[in-house]
């Protein structure tokens, strides 16, 4: 599809950044200034929005915006939660998880790993017997949503386990937050990460962290680095409202217009609903033509899917990818380190008559590529 500037805009079936809408795009046609009042007061709209879609009280808690992406989000929230004589357990089975252990590392911070192969849900009881012996550990990490797989791991029982033993808890949502039930309170949250250009569907520039206001404020001097020092961040923005150094102001306006279009949507029960029914329709779609699950049934979660190659000696994934990327789509390669898979995301502006152009136009592509029989030979595996 071309837009008005004559470049075609291709669709996005990732994990973001994402289609945008096109009311989104627009909102960054607007030149503000960092200390701009017009700004600032968009900047305070973002973030009471934010808590309100957490269900979290403004008392209790903080939305905190950090410049990056949600990788450096993460980042900030680790280096400024986890004090220099604390330990951090990361519970892992994804690259997003493991990420987590490389930034401690990184940051010189004690740090205990917990990790499952990439197909496999994190199990609570392990993380509860991992406390009981490590008295050192004083918070733990994990990702509710693994970007790696698209696996949902077990965050409610987990934040329970974790407040029972008297730790705190950090939880990367980048890839669930605005379309996934998340309960802060129930589910023992102390600092929650996300991403703008997740499922709230703005576009990349900052990060944001959600954190209870008690945890925070343990937190001054904690900061191993300057530019991602969460408690200074919230300082600033409790003092004037802006941020410390230069903020992403087309990226903040692009995210105000998608969340008022989240909200208009029903919020997160309205956006889950979309996400569910494109989900379906795709895993439908890929059945038929015998593509098969990375992940088993139980563990799939439905905003990102993961399929492996086909066992077919013409299949060849650059291939495949290129001639959908000449009919308008863009899906992702895989990160699983022991399995040949693609991923496809049904997150962004998109729509089941979108996933059912995408899947004719897979096959085309696997019929350019002379792979055939993949339906039959998935029914005499299953048979």
């Amino acid at each position: 599809m071309r837009n008005g500037a004559g470049w075609r805009d291709d669709l996005l079936f990732t994990p973001g950044p994402l289609t945008t809408s096109p009311s989104v795009k627009q909102a960054m046609l607007r030149d503000l200034g960092a200390r701009d009042e017009d700004f600032l007061g968009v900047v305070r709209s973002v973030r009471c929005r934010l808590l309100r879609l957490a269900g979290a009280e403004a008392g209790d808690h903080e939305a905190v915006l950090m410049q990056g992406c949600g990788s450096m989000g993460v980042e900030a929230a680790l280096g400024t939660a986890v004090p220099r004589a604390g330990k951090l357990l990361v519970v892992a089975n994804g690259a997003y998880g493991r990420r987590m252990a490389d930034m401690a590392k990184a940051m010189d911070m004690e740090y205990a790993n917990l990790e499952y192969p990439e197909n496999t849900a994190a199990d609570p009881r392990d993380v509860d017997s991992l406390l009981s012996r490590d008295q050192g550990v004083t918070h733990v990490a994990m990702v509710h949503c693994e970007t790696t797989s698209g696996l949902f791991n077990p965050v409610a029982a987990v934040g329970k386990i974790v407040r029972d033993r008297g730790r705190s808890f950090i939880v990367d949502a980048m890839s669930s937050f605005g379309a996934a039930a998340i309960d802060l309170g129930e589910w023992h949250i102390d600092w929650l990460v996300s991403s703008a250009n997740k499922c709230i569907e703005g576009v990349p520039g900052f990060s944001f962290v959600i954190v209870n206001r008690a945890a925070l404020e343990k937190c001054a001097g904690n900061s191993r680095s300057v530019c991602l020092d969460l408690y200074a961040q919230s300082e600033a923005m409790r003092r004037d409202g802006q941020f410390r150094f230069t903020p992403p102001t087309h990226a903040i306006l692009a995210f105000h217009q998608a969340l008022l279009e989240l909200e208009a949507e029903g919020g997160r029960t309205g956006r889950m609903i979309r996400y569910r029914e494109s989900n379906a329709a795709l895993r439908g779609e890929m059945r038929a033509m015998g593509f098969a699950e990375y992940l088993a049934e139980a563990d799939r979660g439905w905003i990102i899917s993961s399929y492996r190659y086909p066992a077919h000696p013409r299949f060849d994934f650059a291939s495949f990818y290129r001639l959908l990327k000449d009919e308008g789509f863009v899906i992702y390669p895989g990160k699983i380190g022991d399995a040949d898979v693609f991923r496809v995301g049904n997150i962004g502006r998109i729509s089941v008559s979108d996933i059912l152009a995408l899947t004719a136009a897979m096959r085309r592509a696997l019929q350019t590529l002379g792979v055939t029989g993949m339906a039959e030979n998935a029914l005499d595996r299953t048979a």
